[in-house]
């Protein structure tokens, strides 16, 4: 029978819990509706619109002579910065890339900080709020300063990945080893709900701006407003749930941001002594390309090869959102039961036939396509969701939040493979067909690999507890 204080500290894990779910549902807005959405649509806009405006005060003409009031025409207006032109339909693949380089470097750095530190809970203050109002702020770029854009999509981009990071790196400290899948996958599919009901809500102003009496530029920024608001305030939730907990004892000289340096260092030399947690990471890796490269490519595959018009493609990013709610609530089911490393390889299998499927799809059936979303939600969420649990179990205790920086920087280091792979494929045969379905090597290596990884022997070789079912 377990003692009174054995059920006070139950209770207090399970408040943690509960709090710590809603961080996703507050996040999942900034990858949702600014990267994925509005920002690539917004600031391309006001780049081509301040290109033009350039060229009519100061010449010489860095846009086509037809480009006024052509979308397609404005997207091939130069601009310029650092001394660099390009196109402004380029402005947002380099602007990704370079916020991708930027968390490479700071995520590692931030994360050794928050471990040595041991001040999670604020730091996850910190950036959350900090990148919501860097998102809050792009509603007010206008006009012609598409840099500001550029300066505060980076800047909230940095609070995005380092507060995930932070946010990751509880999950050890509020759950057993037995109730992480459960409490990863409701992570997630809370995540996914969240993000597609506030996208759902953005969209409905964006389509029907006309009857609202706004302009699509309104409703872009109404759009930017809104998501750092939701962030922000759902944020509060966790913030209250999640306690702070007391540092470990340290034995350095020197600042606690320079000792963060040293301890990264120490950290990746040490984690060669665990070669099957750098095993599972690379699985990881594998798959995981694969998983961003379908959600990526989805809308160009639909629009380019399908021809589905914008309305089918914002459906269809409804669909996949509101399916994957369900489907990471039903991985946590599943893995309780076969455990989490047999779910993620059944998983893969799922997604191997999904991404085959693509290639049969025809142009113009929605319901094909429909159904298509459906499959990708359905395994969206929950792969990832059972990845990042399984993962904590193979982290040496204290070092929490250093690993998850590793985890979430190796991911974005190597987020061209799939991309590269899918362009060289298509500018090869002529067709986006092939180039889709050549990205099912990324799920069934990630399935051949993770079959390989004993993760029993990873768990017990950074000295945690291993779970009943795995």
């Amino acid at each position: 029978m377990a003692t009174v204080d054995e059920t006070g500290r139950d209770a207090v894990r399970r408040r943690e819990q509960r709090g710590w779910v809603w961080y996703d549902w507050a996040n999942s807005v900034f990858p949702t509706s600014v990267t994925t959405v509005f920002g690539a649509l917004y600031l391309t806009s006001v780049a081509a619109e301040a290109a033009l405006r350039d060229t009519a005060l100061n010449g010489p003409n860095p846009c086509p002579a037809d480009a006024q009031g052509t979308r397609d025409k404005l997207r091939d207006c130069a601009i310029g910065v650092f001394g660099l032109n390009f196109p402004a339909g380029s402005l947002w693949g380099y602007l990704l890339s370079v916020a991708t380089v930027i968390q490479v470097l700071v995520l590692p750095i931030m994360g050794a900080f928050a471990d040595r530190a041991q001040a999670k809970r604020r730091m996850l203050a910190v950036f959350a709020f900090g990148g919501a109002a860097a998102t809050t702020g792009m509603a007010f770029v206008a006009d012609a300063n598409w840099q500001l854009g550029v300066v505060l999509f980076v800047l909230g981009n940095i609070g995005y990945g380092t507060s995930v990071v932070i946010y990751y790196s509880f999950l050890p400290e509020i759950a057993t080893a037995d109730e992480r899948d459960g409490v990863s996958t409701r992570g997630w599919a809370f995540g996914y709900l969240g993000g597609g009901l506030a996208l759902a809500l953005q969209l409905g102003v964006y389509v029907f701006h006309d009857a609202l009496g706004l302009s699509t530029a309104n409703s872009a920024q109404i759009a930017f407003a809104t998501s750092g608001l939701w962030w922000a305030l759902f944020t509060i939730i966790p913030l209250r749930a999640l306690r702070g907990r007391a540092a470990p004892p340290r034995h350095e000289q020197g600042s606690v941001f320079t000792a963060g340096f040293r301890e990264l260092g120490r950290t990746l030399r040490a984690a060669k002594k665990f070669p099957l947690t750098l095993a599972f990471l690379g699985t990881y890796l594998v798959y995981t390309d694969g998983i961003s490269t379908v959600a990526n490519v989805s809308a160009q595959y639909g629009s380019e090869q399908l021809r589905f018009s914008d309305t089918v493609l914002i459906a269809t990013i409804l669909v996949v959102q509101f399916v994957a709610f369900a489907g990471g609530v039903l991985h946590g089911l599943v893995a309780k039961r076969l455990g989490a490393k047999k779910t993620i390889m059944a998983s893969l299998a799922v997604w191997v036939l999904v991404v085959a499927s693509a290639y049969f799809v025809q142009p113009g059936q929605v319901v094909q396509y429909l159904l298509l979303a459906a499959g990708i939600g359905l395994v969206l969420g929950g792969t990832n969701a059972l990845s990042r649990s399984l993962f904590s179990q193979m982290i040496p205790p204290g070092r929490e939040a250093q690993y998850f920086s590793v985890y979430e920087v190796g991911e974005r280091a190597t987020s061209w493979l799939g991309p590269l792979l899918f362009a060289g494929m298509a500018q090869a045969t002529g067709s986006y067909r092939y180039a889709i379905i050549s990205l099912v090597v990324f799920f069934f290596a990630g399935l051949v690999l993770i079959s390989f990884v004993p993760v029993r022997r990873a768990i017990r070789a950074v000295g945690n507890d291993e779970p009943d079912v795995l």
